[in-house]
Formats: structure tokens, sequence, C-alpha cells
């Protein structure tokens, strides 16, 4: 019997973690792969297709200025229902927390098509932290069929939320996959020309890294999440500045920064005219890769990055209050700084300064996977069939 399975996603993050999925989706005899994208977020999910070589069969391009998140819900709603009724797939799989994954899985539940929900589990249990993100997931858990946990902690959430073990599979997390992939690809003239405008020497790999001691300690930085809008991202921007006047040449700060103008103004006010700081426009998925390979430390809100950068062993200070990655934590990969300026500066300098903490972190097991959970997602589907 062969399976109609939809992948169904709408930004950059989650067409990261659902490329692997949907490339073994396609390698299935069994399997007729179909992809539609909402282009919840335009620019940047295109680079990512382009990346990963992949060709929607439905792009709903839906991405508006200044689009809010009811209009957007509706837009998903509206537009991605006939889609489903034309398609009749078996399955739908959508990936972690956007408002692309609840709309998607709340249409496919009314058209009584099976939910699969990659990266399924994550839990802050603070509706509002991370806003929309945690009541999107919880949500999208409501009506899913096959629950595609990337760790034993994420299952465990889900259990305590009277979901059947049997709905449940841990298969660790697709962006490691990912990842492994990106870092075999070659380098590009993009990433070589990104880092001759940082004035960072790209080594080709990581003993000539380690051999090129006279090279400024990158520190890469992304901060762009909704809760952190406002004071919180102006403490953070402040921590920036502190560690560069304390470092000066000893380190480059690498700061891609998100086109929101909540995000914009603060930081270009801030840290626009210091020497030893970067700022630069949204990065494509690949040179990001390379970032964060020299990288000797990174700085972030984002949720990605503390799954990707331990794979690379760079250790990670999330600036946000709580995570919905707490294993990160636990494994000594990643550590919960918050948004205050004088924690964040003490935790850096302690990384910075001390080769035993910094070594403890950077050596630490990862704890997100082996890099064959697309294998295991496309093996549970198979299993549990129409």
């Amino acid at each position: 019997m062969t399976l109609r399975v939809l992948s169904v996603f709408g930004t950059r993050p989650e067409a990261v973690k659902m490329a692997p999925v949907v490339q073994a989706l396609a390698h299935t005899p069994q399997v007729v792969s179909l992809v539609c994208v909402t282009a919840q977020h335009r620019q940047m999910l295109d680079q990512v297709l382009g990346l990963f070589d992949i060709h929607p069969d439905v792009d709903l391009n839906l991405m508006q200025t200044d689009q809010n998140l009811a209009s957007l819900t509706a837009a998903i709603f509206t537009h991605l229902d006939p889609v489903l009724a034309s398609m009749k797939p078996d399955w739908i799989l959508v990936q972690g927390d956007t408002t692309t994954v609840m709309a998607s899985s709340l249409a496919a539940y009314y058209r009584h098509i099976h939910v699969g929900h990659v990266e399924a589990g994550l839990r802050t249990n603070d509706k509002w932290q991370p806003f929309p993100e945690e009541i999107n997931r919880r949500l999208a858990s409501v009506v899913t069929d096959l629950h595609f946990a990337p760790t034993d902690w994420a299952r465990q959430n889900l259990i305590r939320e009277n979901i059947p073990s049997q709905q449940i599979v841990v298969t660790g997390n697709p962006v490691i996959d990912a990842l492994q992939a990106v870092v075999r690809m070659p380098v590009t003239p993009d990433v070589l020309d990104i880092f001759k405008r940082i004035d960072i020497p790209y080594q080709s790999s990581e003993s000539s890294d380690k051999a090129s001691g006279s090279s400024p300690r990158l520190i890469l930085v992304t901060a762009h999440r909704r809760e952190n809008f406002g004071q919180p991202l102006e403490h953070i921007c402040s921590a920036l500045k502190k560690l560069a006047d304390i470092y000066r040449d000893g380190i480059r700060i690498v700061y891609p920064v998100h086109l929101n103008p909540n995000v914009q103004e603060p930081v270009h006010r801030i840290l626009g005219n210091i020497p030893n700081i970067s700022l630069l426009e949204p990065l494509d998925y690949l040179p990001m890769v390379h970032l964060m390979k020299h990288a000797s430390l990174v700085l972030t809100d984002s949720g990605g990055l503390q799954e990707e950068a331990p794979a690379l062993g760079k250790p990670v200070l999330v600036m946000r209050a709580v995570t919905e990655r707490p294993e990160g934590v636990q494994a000594g990969t990643v550590q919960l700084v918050g948004t205050e300026t004088d924690v964040i500066v003490k935790q850096a300098c302690r990384l910075l300064d001390d080769p035993h903490a910094y070594a403890a972190m950077a050596q630490a097991i990862n704890p997100y996977g082996d890099g064959k959970a697309a294998m295991r997602i496309v093996n549970a589907i198979l299993d549990a069939g129409a």
C-alpha cells in the first residue's frame, strides 16, 4: 500500500528540520511525498529550499508585511483547506511550534487526516514564554496521531498530558541530520565573502582553526524573540557592548540581525558603531553553520541553536528566562542566563577566561540525536499505515 504524505511548513527553522524528512520520504518507494509551504517567512524559507533542493508541490505564499497572528492563522486555514481536499493525503507532517504548525494540524483534523508532529513534546509550561509557540505546540499535540519526540524528556511531557505511549516515538531531532548534511557541503564564495567582511580568516578544519591563535575569538549572537522585545533586548545589547569593550581586539562579535523593526532599531542604535561588533543581514543556513563551526561561543535566544551549536562542540548561553529544551542544560551543553546585562557578561567572561569551564561545556554530549531521526520518522509512519 502506498501512503500519501504531505509535509507542511512555512519558516526557515521548519524547513531546515523538515528537509531531511522530506528527502527520506522522497526516497521511500512506499510513499508519495508531497510538500506544501505556507511561506510564513518568504525569503528565509526560499534559501533553505534551494540549499536542500526541495521543490514544493504547493506554495501558498502567505507572507504579508506587518501581518498579525490572527490574519496569518485565518489565511492558513482558508488557503490550506482546498489543498487538503484536492491532494487527499493520508498523513500531514508538521514541525515544531509555529502558527503554520497549529493551523495546519487543526485543518488536517477537520479533514480526518492523520497528523504527525516532528519535534513534539517541547514545553516550558508558561503560555507566554515563548509566545505564541508554547500554545501552538500544545494545540497541535491535541490532534496529533504520531508524536515524534526528539528526546525522552519530551516523551515524558506528552505522557504527563495523557497521550498514549504507543503514539510517541523518540527519534532524535532531524536538525542534527540537517546540520551533518550541511557541514559536508562545499564551501561557497558567499561563505568566504562573509568571513572576509567580518575580518576573520576562514579555516577549513578544526585543527587549523585551533592553530590560528592570532585571530580574534568569534562570538556568534542571535536575539530576536518576541518576549525579548523592548527592555530585555536593550539589556542584551548592553551586554554585548560591555563584552566588546572588555576584550577589544581579542573577540569579534558577529550578530545577524533579524529584519523585524523591534530588533533592528535597538541593535543598530546601541551596537552600530562598535569596531569589533559586526552587524549582518539575516544569513542563509549554510554560512550560519560555518559561523557556528568557527565560533568560540554562541549567545542566543533561539531554539534551534541550542541543539545545533552543541553538535559542533560550541558552548551556548541562552538569553531567555526559560527554555523548552532543558536536556541541554542538564547535559551541560547550554546554560540559561536570562536577559540581565551583568549576568550575560559574567557568564560569557567565565567561559572566555576559564579553559576548564569552557571545556566542560564544549565536550559535553549533545542530547539531541545522532543524525538518523529522519529515517526513524519515516519508518514510524510506514508502521502506522493509513
